[in-house]
Formats: structure tokens, C-alpha cells, sequence
């Protein structure tokens, strides 16, 4: 009986990994990853390693077993939901104790083009019938600080008004699911996931300003104007139109603060966006 976690070479299951390994032994670890090289520095920690991608049936036959408690990291491909329909047979076959998934903030009440996934995931895990822990990530203070050079080259622009974002560090969500990985009491939970403290884009750039001392600054436009740069500057049709609906769904405070779970998990407060902001500049 095994905490697995699938994806475990991802941004998030790297952390995830490291995590658990600060509270559990490493022979209670499995890592599930479709590339053994990419891998080894996991291995090299004393964690199993099982090959297995989510678009291969057999390998996933082969990634789970019984009395496994299973973290489902979600996937980046068009065909996730699919992706994570397999999986969870898989994990229901394999008779797994319970399954948890990184799905998306506010759950069912999520109206935006990118949460239809997450829910229809969320649904395939109670239609499996699996014990299940529903860890609904807000957003990640990394999606804007990784974007930090061309923000202090360009400025910031968006279509997002002034909506807030109750944004945590990438480690914060780590941490929670280790946690519940961890842990007892979080059966047919879902928990939603968010930083302590929420920010507008015009507030985002403020910060990028004041640590960087360089003029940096909001320029909201209109989700026309918005397209036409994220399609010059290279982004494919098809997600530019995902992230001109996240863009809307933030005016519309679908990513501000629902509480305080994720605090509560981890025992500590959340990143500050400021700290995250000077850790992108160090680099």
C-alpha cells in the first residue's frame, strides 16, 4: 500500500514528491511518470518509479495497486478528460483506497471554458465510486512571476478589469495534497484551495514595479485588442481563446478567495505574491 502520484516529473509532482518525502519514507512512495530518464533524479531519492502515460490503458493497468492512495495530477492535453477516465479505471480496478485530484476553483459553480475538464473529472470519480478527495487549486502565483521578464520588458496586459486572484505559490498546493496524501479524515472532501490574500493585475504590476524599479504598469483592453496580442505574439488559436475566457472569468471574481482551507492544511500561511515576485527577479 502506496501514496502514488501521477505526473510526478510535472512542475506540480515534482513538488508533490518532495513533499511527501519530508513526511513519510521514501519506501512509501511511488512515482508515476512517463519518462524513466526524467525520472531518475526521483529514483535516485528511494521513490519506485512505474512508466506509465495516461493515453496507455495497459501501462496504467500496471501503475496502481490495492489499498494505493492515488493523486491524480491533472493532465495538459486536449484529450484530458479521456486521459483521466483511464486513469481512474485503472485505479478503480486496481482497487485503490481512496483517489484525489487537482481539480479547479469553485468546483461545479466554475463556469469558464477552462473548469468543464475538471468537473467532468470530478464526476468520473463519483460515478467510480472511489473514496475521493477533491483538491480544488485556485491559481498559482508562478502563472504571472514565470512571465515576469516580459512583463518587465513589455508591461502587463490583459482583459481581466479589476478582478482579483487569490493566487498561492505552486509549493503552497504541493503541500496541501501531501497533507490529505498524508493523512486521515479527508474522505469525500473537496477543498477549496486559495491563497490568503487576493490581488488585482494593476496591484500585480505595482509590485513587479516597486521591486524591480523599473515602469511597469496594467494596461487592461478589451478581450478583442487582447486576442490580437496574444495571437502576435505567437500563442495558438485554440488557447487563446482559454485564456481570454480566464481573463473573464477573473473580472468576474471566479478566482478570489472561497475561504481558507489551504491555509489550514498546510498550518502556516500562504506565499505572498510579493515573495514570489522577488524570488522570479533573483532568477
Amino acid at each position: 500500500m502506496s501514496i502514488v502520484v501521477t505526473a510526478a516529473t510535472g512542475h506540480l509532482g515534482t513538488l508533490v514528491i518532495d513533499e511527501l518525502l519530508r513526511r513519510v519514507p521514501a519506501d512509501q512512495v511511488v512515482a508515476v511518470a512517463r519518462n524513466a530518464e526524467k525520472a531518475a533524479p526521483i529514483a535516485d531519492r528511494g521513490v519506485e518509479v512505474r512508466i506509465a502515460d495516461y493515453n496507455d490503458t495497459d501501462a496504467l493497468a500496471k501503475a496502481f495497486g490495492a489499498g494505493d492512495t492515488v493523486l491524480l495530477i491533472s493532465g495538459l492535453e486536449p484529450n484530458r478528460r479521456d486521459q483521466h477516465r483511464a486513469v481512474i479505471a485503472a485505479a478503480r480496478d486496481a482497487g485503490v483506497a481512496r483517489i484525489a485530484y487537482t481539480s479547479v476553483l469553485g468546483g461545479p459553480e466554475a463556469d469558464f471554458e477552462l473548469a468543464a475538464d475538471h468537473q467532468a473529472t470530478e464526476q468520473a470519480i463519483l460515478d467510480s465510486g472511489l473514496p475521493y478527495t477533491f483538491l480544488r487549486n485556485g491559481w498559482y502565483n508562478e502563472v504571472y512571476v514565470d512571465q515576469i521578464a516580459g512583463h518587465l520588458a513589455h508591461g502587463v496586459l490583459g482583459s481581466a478589469g479589476d478582478g482579483r486572484i487569490a493566487s498561492a505559490a505552486r509549493r503552497d498546493y504541493a503541500a496541501a495534497a501531501a497533507v490529505v496524501l498524508t493523512g486521515d479524515g479527508h474522505e469525500k472532501k473537496a477543498y477549496e484551495l486559495n491563497g490568503d490574500t487576493s490581488w488585482t493585475m494593476t496591484e500585480y504590476a505595482a509590485e513587479v514595479a516597486k521591486q524591480s524599479g523599473k515602469d511597469v504598469a496594467y494596461r487592461n483592453v478589451s478581450a478583442d485588442e487582447h486576442a490580437e496580442a496574444l495571437t502576435a505574439a505567437g500563442i495558438p488559436a485554440p488557447y487563446v481563446g482559454v485564456l481570454l475566457d480566464i481573463d473573464e472569468a477573473v473580472g468576474r471574481g471566479l478566482l478570489d478567495s472561497r475561504g481558507s482551507d489551504l491555509a489550514e492544511l498546510i498550518g502556516r500561511p500562504t506565499t505572498p505574491l510579493a515573495e514570489s515576485v522577488a524570488a522570479a527577479l533573483k532568477n
